[in-house]
């Protein structure tokens, strides 16, 4: 089973975009739940093979991007694609609330000092984007970073946001530049669904843990989040690092699709395990040789 990527889904065009124009459910119970399971481990099976390779050439690495409302799915996301890939090749990292030493820093520096080496996967459950998704839609935030010259929150102005975006884009083409391919997906999550996950949180007593007040108080200020991320995706959604819209109301769609999405950018790298140089290869024999006459 191969997933249609269209221009739905890898946004390349932004002019005029409008996230509430796109849908949160990608096939309409096209597939069975069977069928896409199946599709997906085939697909983790080659992710991991391509990590094999990634990591043994040495010369690339692949950041991979993960943004969404709370209950989009993007740990279980990260959990289903990832499953079976050797461990010591894909890194997590989870962006939580910024500590004092990272406040003291320009906003990029947690990112910047988590990003992947090369032959390595990393993931960001959430990213450099909460700066401009959650401090948008709670600009008293960003007082709290003592910024030159912002004292009040006249001062968070336009300019001030499309100056954020452009570092991000320039950090993100430097990134590019020295090797790191850049995955984003922000995973669509429809207002009733959210509900839906709330209430299974609440309702099952093992899921009671993964509820929130808090997420229930943001749910309130649904409409500035997702304003908030039709402007993020607008200012920075490039050629070289597109964000992905993942249709997210049936997770197991979503899982193949974002799985899809990445083994297809391993492949376009054309990845080989190294061929050693007749030098080497004498080495390799003479070990050999030395082995065998144990």
């Amino acid at each position: 089973m191969k997933v249609n990527i269209n221009n739905n889904i890898k946004i390349e065009e932004t002019k005029n975009f409008k996230l509430g124009n796109l849908s949160t459910n990608y096939s309409n119970n096209e597939w069975s739940e069977k069928e896409i399971k199946a599709a997906l481990l085939e697909i983790t099976e080659q992710i991991s093979e391509e990590q094999e390779k990634l990591f043994a050439s040495d010369n690339h690495s692949i950041l991979i991007v993960l943004q969404a409302i709370d209950a989009a799915g993007k740990d279980s996301c990260i959990k289903h694609v990832f499953t079976g890939v050797n461990p010591q090749g894909v890194h997590v990292v989870s962006f939580k609330q910024p500590s004092k030493e990272e406040l003291d820093h320009d906003f990029l520096w947690r990112v910047n000092k988590n990003l992947p080496e090369r032959g390595m996967i990393n993931v960001f459950n959430r990213s450099h984007y909460e700066e401009v998704i959650v401090t948008k839609v709670h600009p008293e935030y960003i007082l709290g970073q003592n910024i030159p010259n912002i004292n009040d929150l006249n001062d968070i102005n336009k300019e001030f946001w499309q100056k954020r975006y452009q570092s991000i884009n320039e950090f993100e083409k430097h990134l590019t530049e020295n090797g790191t391919v850049i995955i984003k997906f922000f995973l669509n999550l429809s207002k009733d669904e959210q509900k839906n996950r709330f209430l299974d949180r609440i309702n099952t007593p093992k899921k009671n843990w993964k509820f929130s007040a808090t997420d229930l108080k943001e749910r309130k200020l649904w409409n500035d989040y997702q304003l908030a991320y039709q402007e993020m995706i607008e200012n920075t959604s490039t050629k070289i690092a597109p964000w992905y819209v993942i249709p997210s109301d049936n997770q197991w769609e979503s899982r193949l699709l974002a799985g899809q999405i990445i083994l297809e950018h391993l492949q376009q790298l054309d990845l080989k395990y190294p061929v050693l140089n007749p030098e080497e290869l004498k080495v390799l024999e003479l070990s050999k040789q030395e082995l065998m006459e144990e």
